[in-house]
């Protein structure tokens, strides 16, 4: 593989933004998934990162998530009882589109190129959930984003591929977790599975980034994002390998 074909990044700013820009070419906004920021602070960064410089970004939990998530309480949001169920899970409902809306503003001063959906372990491959994830794509326009899907949850692979294939999606996935469908690229967010139980606190070992080298030598194009504790050091050290190759 050429390795111009491998881009390597991380999820959320873990340096200070200087450093980041200087050291990486590839970075997935966080904040986006959380809260989204200002439209004036999204052209900031991209201002401030150099031109060759790639940003992707995670989609709003309104989208995604139901209010009962962890994440709505880590991020400030509160959600009025009586209107609890208009949020999350891909609903076909204002506040869900809204949220999208909000999303693709953010992205597009950003110049961002993926929107990754993540959905949570408790979004199941229900006819309902199914249902949802097709009126919602379908009703979007997303011109200029690649729209990106990492299911948490038990969907078998199968109906993953059928659905991206339907839908245009890129499929994103942890290698060590999950296979990824049949597609030429990848978007790799590697959470620090290996070796299980220790999940984001783990620092990949160099068989780890040679197991990962392993999996974009499969595809003809790979995003590769370290979403862990030691996210930094682990993309410059696989930078650095890519570079011996």
């Amino acid at each position: 593989m050429d390795r111009s074909a491998i881009k390597v990044g991380i999820c959320g700013f873990a340096q200070a933004q200087a450093a980041v820009f200087r050291s990486l070419r590839l970075l997935e906004v966080q904040q986006t998934f959380y809260k989204p920021p200002r439209i004036e602070t999204a052209k900031r960064w991209r201002e401030r990162a150099p031109a060759d410089f790639e940003f992707t970004a995670k989609a709003w939990q309104l989208i995604t998530h139901e209010p009962p998530s962890p994440t709505y309480r880590k991020a400030g949001i509160s959600i009025d009882e009586n209107r609890r169920d208009r949020y999350g899970s891909f609903r076909p409902t204002e506040e869900v589109f809204a949220a999208w809306e909000q999303t693709r503003k953010v992205c597009e001063a950003m110049r961002a190129t993926f929107i990754v959906f993540q959905t949570p372990e408790s979004f199941g491959p229900t006819a309902k959930n199914k249902e949802n994830l097709y009126a919602f794509f379908g009703g979007i326009t997303a011109k200029g984003f690649v729209p990106t899907w990492e299911p948490r949850g038990p969907w078998p692979l199968h109906v993953t591929e059928r659905i991206c294939e339907d839908l245009g999606l890129q499929h994103a996935t942890d290698p060590f977790a999950m296979d990824l469908v049949d597609q030429p690229r990848a978007y790799y967010r590697l959470h620090g599975s290996p070796p299980g139980p220790k999940m984001h606190a783990h620092t990949y070992t160099d068989e780890d980034l040679r197991r990962i080298l392993g999996f974009c030598d499969e595809v003809d194009e790979s995003y590769v994002l370290f979403d862990n504790i030691a996210m930094y050091g682990d993309a410059l050290r696989f930078s650095a390998m890519l570079a011996q190759r």
